[in-house]
């Protein structure tokens, strides 16, 4: 697990011809949300005009990734059509605009081979982009929801390599069996405490500014609190939150990040 006051900080530094990048994550794509996959295939084909000059993907792409093999033609259970059909999508659109993953804590597990086959560049969590002269600090930002001490057990237990090694032994359709129970466990508690949202887990100020401090970056950039804002945390420091996508909810939900030499933009998409 990624220790929330690290001292070492992976780097990107962006080429010097590069004007803009765009940020996106939680995008939690599966074949049963046919609304949001839509969304993002608009985006991903775009006129090459309407890009910027890199794509960064801050985790949560899927809705869960159980390994690999679920690319196979051959897979029991795992959808490969729909994965097929993403990974095309996105090595089609890394063929003109570099795409970059950061793995979330729905697909962390997904590994050289779907990188491959998706024509995606792999992104340590957190690393910081040294882009127009500044430093930018970018996370999917699971690793400093402090305060969510179940799930931060639980996260420190499946990023380890024996965890992975032996979960991924298991037949596929018996890794999709723990998942879909892990993410009932999850909507189940969203769902007890939707009445009161000072009991849903959010990054940790103090952990942020820590982070920040020593990465030499005024700010950070995460998502997976599906709470979009910009947070000031003082001497300067902030922590610009992404969108989640969501375009069969009510109102639909979906948002691009593009940052420039002018600062960050929020740039709604269309849902419909």
């Amino acid at each position: 697990m990624t220790d929330p006051l690290t001292d070492r900080f992976a780097e990107l530094r962006a080429p010097a011809q590069w004007q803009a990048v765009d940020f996106i994550s939680d995008l939690h794509l599966q074949a049963s949300d046919p609304a949001t996959f839509a969304c993002w295939r608009q985006f991903l084909q775009r006129p090459l005009v309407e890009r910027a000059d890199a794509l960064f993907i801050l985790g949560d792409l899927f809705e869960v990734w159980v390994g690999d093999d679920a690319l196979d033609a051959s897979a029991d259970r795992a959808d490969p059509a729909f994965w097929r059909h993403c990974a095309a999508l996105l090595q089609a659109h890394s063929q003109h605009t570099p795409v970059y993953f950061m793995a979330g804590n729905r697909d962390f597990l997904l590994g050289k081979a779907c990188l491959r086959a998706c024509g995606m560049q792999a992104l340590a969590d957190p690393t910081v982009l040294d882009f127009q002269g500044q430093r930018w600090l970018l996370s999917h930002g699971d690793a400093l929801c402090l305060d969510d001490t179940d799930y931060m057990r639980f996260r420190a237990q499946v990023r380890t390599p024996e965890w992975q090694s032996a979960f991924l032994a298991q037949p596929l359709a018996q890794r999709e069996a723990v998942a879909r129970g892990l993410r009932q466990q999850s909507e189940a508690r969203k769902r007890s405490n939707a009445h009161d949202p000072s009991l849903w887990a959010d990054v940790d100020a103090e952990a942020a500014r820590q982070w920040l401090q020593r990465a030499g970056a005024p700010t950070l950039i995460h998502g997976h609190t599906h709470r979009p804002a910009s947070h000031d945390l003082g001497d300067s420091l902030q922590r610009v939150v992404l969108s989640d996508w969501d375009a069969a909810a009510l109102p639909p939900r979906g948002e691009v990040l593009r940052l420039t030499a002018a600062g960050v933009q929020r740039l709604p998409l269309k849902t419909a």
